[in-house]
């Protein structure tokens, strides 16, 4: 079972998410970081930024990016993790990697990508948001639960979501180029977050749902280490949630 933590805000929800990278680097400090997009995770960067660790031996692996986005645009994921996280945290841009970011052909992107994560010695820890659809990277519904990383063709509905980023819906890009769920699964720690209750029926089903590929994130309860951090709202559907705060306020002490 997941390690549900359901906190006040999205602000708290980072704190706790920064301890955890922490603690990693700690234990670890050339640890290889997996990075998310979009404003799930910008309380955790800022949470992290404030507390100056030094990463200057740390690599970092994004979770996706769009296909088809003109070089240098604003909302293409490279520019955001180079704004929203390399930026404020002081990681070195030359061990920030991207989907698609090594000039090759787009044949054969994913499985590069997959070989340069290998090369790293593996995600250490990843950082995932879940969209409305159940999605986590860009993994839509129906997305193999063992695939890696590939080009996958996005929903309506993801694009609609993520159309406030742009100037006009027109522009969401149809297709990226995302981890798969087996690549996010084979990293060595996951930390989900979620806010809202546009959210709380994808967080529901991700946690206490069957696992299925109709709803992407529930491949979560297939890793031996995760920590979900939910706001209120996010955890509205949660049939367990009373069993999550009594677990958390009295987890266990193993120090």
């Amino acid at each position: 079972m997941a390690e549900v933590v359901i906190v006040r805000d999205a602000e708290a929800a980072g704190e706790l998410a920064a301890s955890v990278i922490e603690q990693v680097l700690r234990d670890k400090p050339d640890a290889v970081l997996g990075l998310a997009t979009g404003s799930t995770p910008l309380t955790t960067y800022a949470a992290l930024a404030a507390r100056r660790p030094d990463l200057a031996a740390v690599r970092a692996f994004a979770l996706d990016e769009y296909v088809g986005l003109p070089e240098g645009h604003p909302q293409s994921y490279r520019a955001v993790i180079a704004r929203e996280a390399v930026a404020p945290l002081g990681l070195d841009p030359a061990k920030v990697r991207v989907p698609g970011d090594d000039g090759g052909p787009l044949a054969g992107a994913g499985d590069r990508y997959e070989r340069a994560i290998a090369e790293a010695g593996g995600i250490d820890v990843q950082l995932l948001g879940i969209g409305r659809t159940g999605h986590i990277g860009f993994n839509e519904p129906g997305s193999s639960l063992a695939s890696s990383t590939r080009i996958k063709t996005l929903t309506e509905q993801t694009r609609r979501d993520n159309a406030r980023f742009f100037d006009s819906p027109a522009e969401v890009p149809k297709h990226c180029l995302t981890q798969g769920l087996g690549t996010i699964l084979r990293s060595r720690r996951l930390i989900l977050l979620a806010f809202g209750e546009a959210k709380a029926d994808a967080v529901a089903g991700a946690v206490e749902g069957p696992v299925t590929a109709s709803l992407p994130g529930s491949v979560i309860q297939l890793h031996p280490e995760v920590t979900v951090i939910v706001d209120e709202g996010a955890a509205s559907r949660l049939a367990n949630a009373e069993y999550y705060r009594f677990a958390w306020e009295n987890r266990p002490d193993l120090g």
